[in-house]
């Protein structure tokens, strides 16, 4: 039996897209505590427990709700971004909006009676502890997150920009069964495998393409905001890799070493300056033989946030594959 959203007219209509900092912060840290690791993410890992070996993050009142031993945790701690591209200040108000008895009743969904340490104080005082979680959640996000947002953002940008094309051309049937294997839009209703069942929150989806977080499609089973819908982001995989894969040998004798490398690191969005810190060229180089792809329809330029990114177009996608 396939887990089941139902949408009417209205909810359709306002579902949407949106960027959560906090969402990849909250990954991160999953994946620090041994939850759904994956080889896309190792560079970032390997980078993160670095950063923490220099200098260890206490967080005695998040860490007991992300890494539980059981099934799920919290929906609270990533709720639905309010905007479509929020900061993580914006992201962390949120969460402290969150009530006393949403609090109590989705620590009872994950922990049952089985209330111990911070997280029996977090529902005795939910506002105290919610207010030290947003701490601890942002000190995260600050040394873990933060140092890499511009590309991550490049990344999820260029999702959200590839899914409204999607859109705009098939509908929401394609929008929907290009998020993942595992999704389908059947008879107004989205379908995932799986068995269990989904209460949805008021107004339509909300879909948060994700860097971090697990190669899998995450729907809330209840939720205190808007339904969100979470999937693994188009490119996230070369994010990491930008530079360090060689191009295939045909690209290489149509476009030269030079710029078929550039296409390669192209599978993900960066900038001149990330191509040429990978690269090891100048960011004038760069640029050089951008405009050349570019010309060519191998690669388009795409404004992300307040950096301009480059990423490899379908073609220039296809002549790699071939």
């Amino acid at each position: 039996m396939a887990l089941t959203i139902e949408l009417g007219v209205a909810e359709l209509a306002a579902t949407r897209f949106a960027l959560s900092p906090l969402s990849e912060t909250v990954a991160g840290l999953q994946q620090l505590g041994g939850i759904d690791r994956q080889a896309s993410t190792l560079p970032w890992l390997r980078r993160a427990e670095d950063e923490l070996a220099r200098a260890p993050l206490d967080l005695p009142w998040t860490w007991p709700l992300i890494v539980t031993g059981r099934p799920g945790w919290p929906e609270f701690l990533v709720p639905a971004p309010r905007g479509s591209g929020p900061s993580i200040e914006d992201d962390l108000a949120t969460l402290r909006r969150t009530t006393a008895q949403q609090v109590r009743r989705s620590l009872g969904r994950v922990f049952g009676a089985d209330l111990r340490g911070t997280v029996a104080e977090l529902a005795e005082d939910p506002v105290a502890g919610l207010t030290a979680i947003a701490a601890e959640l942002r000190k995260a996000h600050d040394r873990l997150v933060a140092p890499h947002w511009p590309r991550i953002r490049a990344v999820l940008d260029a999702d959200v920009a590839h899914r409204a094309r999607l859109l705009a051309t098939g509908g929401a049937e394609r929008l929907f069964a290009g998020l993942h294997p595992d999704l389908r839009w059947r008879d107004g209703k989205l379908l995932l495998t799986g068995d269990r069942p989904v209460h949805r929150g008021p107004g339509g989806l909300v879909l948060i393409p994700v860097v971090l977080g697990s190669p899998h499609v995450l729907v809330k089973r209840s939720t205190s905001t808007q339904t969100t819908v979470r999937y693994p982001a188009r490119g996230r995989g070369a994010l990491w890799t930008a530079g360090t894969r060689p191009p295939p040998a045909g690209p290489v004798r149509l476009l030269g070493r030079a710029r078929a490398r550039l296409l390669e690191a192209l599978r993900s969005p960066a900038t001149t300056t990330d191509l040429a810190r990978a690269l090891g060229v100048t960011p004038s180089a760069v640029s050089q033989h951008l405009a050349v792809l570019r010309e060519n329809g191998l690669v388009a330029r795409e404004r992300s946030g307040r950096q301009v990114v480059y990423v490899t177009t379908a073609l220039g996608t296809s002549l790699l594959d071939r």
